[in-house]
């Protein structure tokens, strides 16, 4: 429950109202995040937040990818170099990785859903003759919303098919315009052999699922990342509770055949 120092060496904006901080130990590094898993971030005087792993910073370094949306998630946004930060983690289930050998990835992200996923893209580049056909369908609201744009290109170089969608198109915008589960006629799977990472707005979520499993992709190899409000990170508060799951225990990754019943009733 003590939190561990973390300096910030790295600000970076991706949005309007989104940035990307690296953060380095200062006291005893934490153990090694897993893709998927989360860390509670401290602003010490404003509060805690539960923010995924975007990716490595250097040997003990994290790297987080935050939206301002409340007062702590604002004050990590304002957040500079040489500024300080409490960690506590790694909480959680990650992303099932490596996926077998010789399989399919999807990944489908919405807004900011593309954070937890990086780590993913990056594992399914780094071991790329692993995996058959590996695709990113990423969906934002408007170009400007998109979450690491100058990274595409370089996921395409290494063999990943990359597309993109927006909500609303400004002029300058030549892709697509829709729902990211829109861009499922550009895939070239085998869906029985098929396994997708899925993360974004809980509706896209259910939406994404469907769509993948309607297609023939196994339910319990569509994994969804789901967000509650998490408080402990160790599940002795119940303030994340999703019917008889936990989600900062037995989450945040969490299997679709699993989650799609529970995803179904409104009043969880």
């Amino acid at each position: 429950m003590t939190p561990s120092r973390y300096r910030v060496v790295e600000r970076t904006p991706e949005t309007g109202d989104t940035v990307t901080l690296a953060l380095e130990p200062v006291d005893e590094p934490l153990p090694v995040f897993r893709p998927g898993q989360f860390a509670m971030l401290y602003v010490f005087g404003v509060g805690e937040v539960p923010i995924s792993v975007s990716g490595r910073y250097g040997v003990a370094g994290l790297s987080h990818t935050i939206r301002a949306v409340g007062a702590t998630s604002g004050a990590l946004c304002r957040a500079e170099p040489g500024g300080m930060l409490g960690v506590r983690g790694p909480f959680g289930r990650g992303w099932e990785l490596p996926g077998p050998a010789g399989a399919d990835l999807v990944v489908v992200a919405g807004g900011l859903g593309l954070a937890p996923l990086r780590p993913v893209i990056r594992h399914a580049i780094a071991d790329r003759d692993r995996y058959r056909r590996v695709a990113v369908l990423v969906g934002a609201r408007t170009p400007d919303d998109l979450l690491y744009p100058d990274e595409y290109d370089a996921w395409r170089a290494a063999g990943l098919d990359v597309f993109a969608t927006v909500d609303r198109a400004t002029t300058d915008w030549t892709g697509r315009v829709g729902v990211v589960t829109a861009l499922s006629d550009r895939l070239d799977i085998r869906p029985a052999d098929t396994v997708a990472f899925v993360c974004g707005p809980e509706i896209m979520m259910r939406f994404a699922a469907r769509c993948l499993t309607g297609l023939g992709v196994p339910a319990g190899r569509v994994w969804l990342s789901l967000e509650r409000n998490m408080h402990c990170g160790l599940g002795h508060c119940g303030h994340c509770q999703l019917g008889p799951l936990l989600i900062c225990r037995d989450g945040p990754v969490v299997g679709y055949d699993e989650a799609g019943p529970l995803l179904s009733v409104k009043e969880l």
